[in-house]
């Protein structure tokens, strides 16, 4: 059996590296269209510094496959997580409902009683906004939640699903009265302690199962453009760089929206719903300041709208290996949409931004201070589970099923799936192999 994985991200080398074993498998071909491999698992490498597309971190309820990641890396380094809320200029330790005591006394008083008298308690949740009133009434919800959310995914909560809310700790009633009393409660404790590379950024990850692929079975063509991928029989022809290729299986990790315009042919109803599918790109900025106004933290989301991006992370805090020069390196976060106002920004004026905002939450004292080492653009980065995302994703997955297409990773199954579960659905695919 011969077999073609398109993307030679996290999901498809992983994918590769658990079918290599079978013996029925002949051969795996991984094409790639980017000149280097890993996605958005990729990291970055600029005048001898490291930074990922965002903070990957590894941890996971999922031991079996925190270990699988663990086992090809050389040395992790093992850290306590640090993360912080500014508040009004206030650092609240994350997740914002376990540290309440820290806000101004007003606002202590807004989200307390509201959660203790919460007249959404017993109403189902049909989407995100529903979820945060009825688990944490109107003060929460309204001082951190929605203004947070809305930011990140720049889409109103009361138009996205609630397949998001798992991510989101839920604290108990006395936690959050502990967190109100004084208290700070340490919450998503599965999260508290994290490993990551002791070098070579989260990329080690996807090289490490690169590494481990067997060279007699598996090759991966980078820079490739494919032009068509039609079924012929029972064969897939993938067509790419004008060379024809022939697979008994055909697995695809690429963003759906990129197979469905190389698949041939693609009935009008399926293309309908590609296109309704929502996602969000996002810009990474990596900047140095020579001095450290972050503390021994590792990120602080950001939740104020005269601030432009929404989360600051800390390379210096993963390891000796990530702090090169004196002061602090961040990987700063934009989320945008093709067509919105961020996305119209030219280089220059995103750095304007950027800086004003460093300037303004107190990590920088004056914006020459901000040095940006470098920009990254992932067009491809958040997957929005708005109200059709379901209904969406049904007829595309039923549709490539008959075709016998096998759609996996965040972006091929349209899912928003951290590393852990990535790697989970890749060794269980496999399974369908043996």
């Amino acid at each position: 059996m011969k077999i073609a994985i398109l993307g030679a991200g996290l999901s498809g080398i992983t994918t590769a590296y658990y079918l290599q074993k079978f013996e029925n498998i002949s051969n795996i071909t991984l094409f790639e269209k980017e000149k280097r491999p890993f996605g958005l698992c990729q990291s970055i490498q600029k005048d001898g510094m490291i930074y990922d597309i965002g903070p990957h971190i590894l941890f996971s309820k999922d031991k079996e496959m925190l270990q699988e990641m663990l086992n090809v890396l050389d040395s992790p380094n093992a850290l306590k997580r640090s993360n912080k809320i500014l508040y009004k200029g206030i650092p609240v330790q994350y997740p914002f409902e376990n540290d309440l005591s820290k806000l101004p006394e007003e606002d202590l008083k807004y989200c307390i009683n509201a959660f203790e008298n919460n007249p959404y308690e017993e109403y189902k949740a049909s989407n995100m906004i529903q979820f945060f009133l009825k688990t944490f009434g109107e003060g929460i919800t309204n001082c951190y939640l929605r203004p947070y959310n809305e930011k990140i995914w720049k889409y109103d909560p009361a138009f996205m699903n609630t397949s998001m809310v798992d991510r989101i700790p839920k604290p108990t009633k006395e936690e959050i009265e502990r967190s109100a009393s004084g208290e700070t409660v340490d919450g998503y404790v599965h999260q508290l302690y994290f490993s990551y590379p002791s070098d070579g950024g989260i990329e080690a990850v996807p090289q490490g199962f690169l590494n481990r692929l067997s060279k007699e079975k598996c090759r991966l063509l980078l820079d490739q453009r494919i032009t068509s991928i039609e079924k012929r029989e029972d064969k897939f022809v993938v067509t790419s760089n004008g060379e024809e290729h022939i697979f008994d299986k055909l697995i695809s990790t690429i963003p759906v929206q990129e197979l469905a315009k190389v698949y041939k042919p693609l009935p009008t109803e399926i293309k309908e719903a590609v296109d309704d599918l929502r996602y969000n790109s996002i810009a990474v900025a990596f900047v140095h300041i020579p001095y450290d106004n972050c503390g021994d933290n590792y990120a602080y989301m950001v939740p104020d709208n005269d601030v432009i991006f929404h989360r600051i992370s800390k390379m210096d805090f993963l390891g000796s290996r990530y702090h090169v020069r004196e002061g602090a390196s961040y990987m700063i976060e934009v989320t945008y949409r093709e067509g919105d106002y961020i996305s119209h920004m030219t280089k220059g004026e995103l750095e304007d931004k950027i800086a004003k905002g460093l300037v303004r939450i107190g990590f920088a004292e004056k914006e020459a201070d901000c040095d940006f080492v470098d920009i990254t653009h992932a067009k491809f980065a958040y997957v929005i589970y708005d109200l059709n995302h379901g209904s969406n994703m049904e007829k595309i997955r039923n549709f490539f099923q008959t075709q016998s297409v096998i759609l996996n990773g965040r972006f091929g199954n349209f899912e928003y799936w951290n590393m852990d579960k990535i790697v989970r659905e890749s060794f269980e695919l496999s399974k369908r192999f043996n």
